[in-house]
């Protein structure tokens, strides 16, 4: 099967090229590669113009955010499968996109761990997000797959619809809970680390946009009709405090 991988980019030029090497330097053979980005004016085109014999879909044009950027890349996508990588992320080894290949077949989408690493030493491993095999009702309780390690076929973008623009910081939550918790699709765990990404990410980068985060989630359940446990709001972020706590 075809795997289509788009990475989303906005004046990336510190760290898109280890980005698009790590995807160039994947064993699997059926890849799609699409780069949609923001209308960068800083070093980043350059970078991404010396790969462009091996990128198949390129688009630089201004856009809504990152979310519309994700969406302009699925609606570009001719692949199976369909994941993300950020221009800020890279894959923990060569053999990501085999191990998603070989779950996904009896599956609707597959997730597994992710490393978060020092913007400036990817060697050094600030957090670990082990994902776990998935449980019934387990949105309620706090947890959520990382984005970044999420691929899902084609066919249910297509069926349960993209990234919903309303959202600022937490469409990719409001996506997988809609997708997992709502319409329960078909869902397998990988226990390895697939990504590695660089600290700083959007909804964690400040307390005041963390809480604005958590407005999002609370909006999330309420757009999809779902009821959250009690405690749902509280032990999201409270899961996360695990992660720091090196294995």
């Amino acid at each position: 099967m075809k795997i289509s991988v788009i990475t989303i980019s906005y004046n990336s030029a510190d760290t898109i090229e280890s980005t698009i090497e790590s995807v160039l330097a994947q064993d699997y053979d059926n890849v799609e590669y699409i780069i949609i980005d923001g209308g960068s004016n800083d070093k980043t085109l350059s970078i991404i113009d010396k790969y462009k014999d091996k990128i198949d879909v390129f688009v630089s044009e201004p856009d809504k955010g990152l979310y519309d950027a994700m969406n302009k890349g699925i609606k570009h996508a001719t692949g199976d499968v369909i994941g993300m990588l950020n221009s800020d992320d890279l894959y923990a080894d060569s053999s990501v996109l085999t191990k998603v290949a070989n779950e996904i077949k009896d599956a609707d989408a597959v997730y597994g761990d992710l490393n978060y690493v020092d913007r400036d030493d990817i060697n050094k491993v600030t957090r670990r997000w082990v994902s776990g095999t998935y449980r019934r009702n387990a949105f309620k309780r706090g947890w959520m797959p990382p984005h970044p390690t999420f691929y899902v076929k084609a066919e249910k973008y297509h069926q349960l619809g993209t990234y919903d623009l309303r959202f600022k910081t937490s469409a990719d939550y409001e996506l997988m809970l809609r997708f997992i918790h709502k319409h329960k699709i078909k869902l397998s765990y990988i226990p390895h680390v697939l990504v590695l990404m660089r600290v700083g990410g959007q909804s964690n980068s400040s307390f005041k946009n963390r809480l604005a985060a958590n407005k999002e989630d609370r909006f999330a359940w309420k757009l999809n009709g779902l009821r959250p446990g009690i405690l749902t709001f509280i032990l999201k972020p409270l899961s996360k405090i695990g992660q720091f706590i090196k294995k």
